[in-house]
């Protein structure tokens, strides 16, 4: 019989006991960075703060954030890896990048016992959402560097699942390969899996699920937190979709996802990360509880080559649930609402790139979902302009109407103004890891 937890002592923890664990552990990282980091041993004097004076999270207020440009510049300047690297180089074992959509790629060293405890948190997410011993699943993510290639295959492998790595492009060979193994699962950004479908129906004349996918285990950027977009996967596919890979490559590959009660995403990064929530806009802490929203900020605890501080995620968020969830898991769980430096300002209403695709959603099977935000100037912005990609079924003297549709709907449940610009399915490009939504010419 499979077992409820991958790791029940620590997913099962009592709040109270699991701060205990998590405050003797910073204060072990605090030391370990004040002697190892020279990065952080500046932060340190620059702030005029002793490291040893912190005792647990409720001094960490007192300690400043860490920005993705400062770690950014600090590899240009020492090059190529950081001299926030904390760990002697012999002793990194891997290398990967991020995705570098939002600029500059940051290189993310790893020794052989920070590969245990990602691998061991990816195996907590993907256990929790479904995964285990007799699923084969083909994993459709870029081993090309990114992290969520190699490092989350063997974090599927740690399951005790059938790994397929097929990686991404070759479309028509995935399906072959599906069919010939009997694959019963896959992992993949979401967006894959909605291009798949045309690749399915258009090339090789098939309905999806006839290829027998039960399971679908998704991450790397936003979409299965929107009931329409689900849905739409899940009845075309006739699978369970799953959103099971929340991360951040610089922080951990994988330290969030739904259980089967999918009440939002757990956060499983227990002992190894500590999480805070922020005021965006003040840097000022807030408590983590039912309701909350703010940005989620995280401290290594357990890192050894390249331990981060209060690094901020950008990623804006909402607590849904504190209490034990009824998978008896005792961690917070989360739903994420858009990344807090992507969210754009109309005419003072706060717009979400996530948020339009929960729209586009609903619109579906007129459009297809795809869409990006085209910024020819700085803010302010009046209206937004969009580029939708419309459905190959919709006649072009229908455009019109499907555009004005669009520009409606948005303005009813977003509140601000867009001007539709529809391309026929396919223009625009699709993820091979994170989608960019916002492209801006000036």
């Amino acid at each position: 019989m499979r077992r409820p937890f991958w790791n029940a002592g620590i997913e099962t923890l009592a709040p109270e006991e699991l701060r205990r664990l998590e405050d003797e552990a910073l204060r072990r990282q605090l030391a370990y960075l004040a002697t190892r980091s020279a990065f952080y041993a500046r932060k340190f004097a620059e702030a005029g703060v002793d490291p040893a004076t912190i005792r647990s999270r409720a001094d960490l207020p007192r300690l400043p954030f860490t920005e993705k440009d400062e770690l950014r510049a600090n590899q240009e300047t020492h090059p190529p890896l950081g001299n926030y690297l904390a760990a002697p180089r012999e002793q990194i074992v891997r290398l990967h990048k991020t995705s570098g959509t939002t600029g500059r790629p940051l290189f993310v060293g790893l020794t052989s016992h920070d590969l245990e405890v990602t691998h061991e948190i990816g195996a907590r997410a993907f256990w929790a959402a479904g995964l285990g011993p007799g699923d084969t699943v083909v994993h459709c993510l870029n081993y090309q560097l990114w992290i969520g290639g190699l490092t989350d295959h063997l974090s599927l492998e740690r399951t005790g699942a059938t790994v397929v790595p097929f990686g991404v492009g070759n479309s028509r060979d995935l399906v072959r390969t599906i069919q010939m193994l009997g694959i019963n699962a896959i992992s993949s950004t979401p967006s894959y899996l909605v291009h798949l479908i045309t690749i399915v129906r258009d090339q090789l004349g098939l309905e999806p699920r006839e290829l027998g996918l039960r399971q679908g285990f998704f991450g790397g950027e936003p979409g299965l937190q929107n009931p329409a977009y689900r849905a739409r996967i899940e009845e075309t596919w006739g699978m369970r979709a799953h959103d099971a890979n929340y991360g951040m490559a610089d922080v951990l590959s994988i330290f969030g996802g739904e259980c089967a009660a999918r009440a939002g995403l757990h956060f499983h990064g227990q002992g190894s990360i500590l999480a805070e929530l922020i005021d965006p806009e003040t840097g000022a802490s807030a408590p983590i509880e039912p309701g909350a929203m703010g940005e989620l900020v995280y401290t290594h605890l357990d890192r050894e080559a390249q331990p981060v501080l209060r690094y901020r995620s950008h990623d804006a968020v909402e607590i849904v649930g504190t209490g034990p969830c009824v998978c008896g898991r005792t961690s917070f769980r989360f739903q994420v609402l858009g990344r807090s430096d992507e969210m754009l300002h109309v005419r003072g209403v706060n717009v979400f790139p996530t948020a339009i695709a929960a729209v586009l959603a609903e619109l579906a099977p007129a459009v297809s979902g795809e869409f990006q935000i085209v910024l020819d100037h700085a803010p302010p912005y009046d209206f937004l302009p969009l580029r939708v990609e419309s459905a190959a079924e919709v006649p072009a003297g229908a455009l019109p109407a499907l555009a004005e549709q669009i520009a409606s709907t948005l303005r009813q449940r977003l509140f601000f103004r867009a001007a539709i610009e529809l391309v026929p399915v396919g223009t625009l490009p699709r993820s091979q890891g994170k989608t960019a939504r916002i492209v801006r010419s000036y």
